[in-house]
């Protein structure tokens, strides 16, 4: 880095220290930032990366900082990572790819694993002003079961999820949200199978056509936040990303509520 670029990093970095930018809080915006401190983008792109390889930063959705939330608990220390010595592929279309892994844990004799890959994925819960989630009733016939589900469909081939979680909203239900923010990412059978999601909370919707999707689209309805639990309760809820989403908005709700009310 160079003077110009490493004072633009002290000074972000003292603002992080000093609370001005707090934890969860959203960072102003690259043209923002730009205008303010006098830098190129490119460099200032040098600056955030360098924050987000120290952990000072978290990358949420195109372009898009926040400071990580506060936790108590450290980060253990002198564990040691499995040695992966190798893979071979098993099986590989489109869809899926089982591969095995040659693997060593640590003090444990190397063997083989499977691993499946599947595909990248984005899902996105639509919360209109009066505390509802844009939702479909859809049949799934592995599990042979209807249930509720958020739009959501595969990343393609460098596309960014930011765009995917609004094209499949779109061609899902045939509402556009008009703001999207990355909350979450996951891997939901982390233990066998690689399979990223990204977890976005659009805030309104217009309706701009009908669905264009007709095998992914279902019946589809503004469902109250209110009854989440209740549909959970009875099953109804289908697919770790619609857990996961909807998890992430009542708990987010539950906390700013305990902190409005101390």
């Amino acid at each position: 880095m160079g003077p110009k670029t490493t004072k633009v990093y002290e000074t972000l970095r003292e603002r992080l220290a000093s609370g001005k930018y707090a934890p969860c809080d959203k960072l102003p915006s690259e043209r923002a930032l730009v205008e303010e401190l006098g830098i190129g983008r490119t460099a200032l792109r040098q600056v955030l990366a360098r924050l987000v390889a120290e952990g000072a930063l978290e990358v949420r959705g195109r372009s898009s900082y926040r400071v990580p939330g506060a936790v108590s608990v450290e980060r253990p220390t002198g564990v040691e990572p499995w040695r992966i010595h190798g893979e071979r592929d098993l099986y590989d279309n489109r869809w899926v790819k089982l591969q095995l892994w040659d693997v060593e844990p640590p003090g444990v004799k190397r063997f083989e694993h499977h691993v499946v890959r599947l595909h990248h994925v984005a899902v996105t819960a639509v919360i209109d002003d009066q505390d509802r989630v844009l939702m479909m009733w859809r049949y799934r016939f592995v599990p042979q079961q209807f249930g509720w589900e958020l739009p959501g469909g595969i990343v393609d081939q460098g596309e960014d999820p930011a765009d995917t979680a609004l094209r499949e909203t779109v061609e899902e239900t045939g509402w556009r949200p008009k703001s999207l923010e990355h909350v979450v990412s996951y891997q939901p059978m982390v233990g066998m199978v690689d399979s990223p999601h990204e977890i976005f909370v659009g805030h309104g919707a217009e309706k701009v056509g009908e669905p264009t999707d007709l095998e992914e689209a279902g019946h589809i309805e503004w469902v109250p936040l209110a009854d989440i639990p209740g549909l959970m309760a009875r099953g109804e809820l289908l697919g770790s990303g619609t857990l996961v989403a909807l998890l992430h908005i009542l708990a987010a709700r539950r906390t700013q509520g305990l902190t409005a009310a101390q």
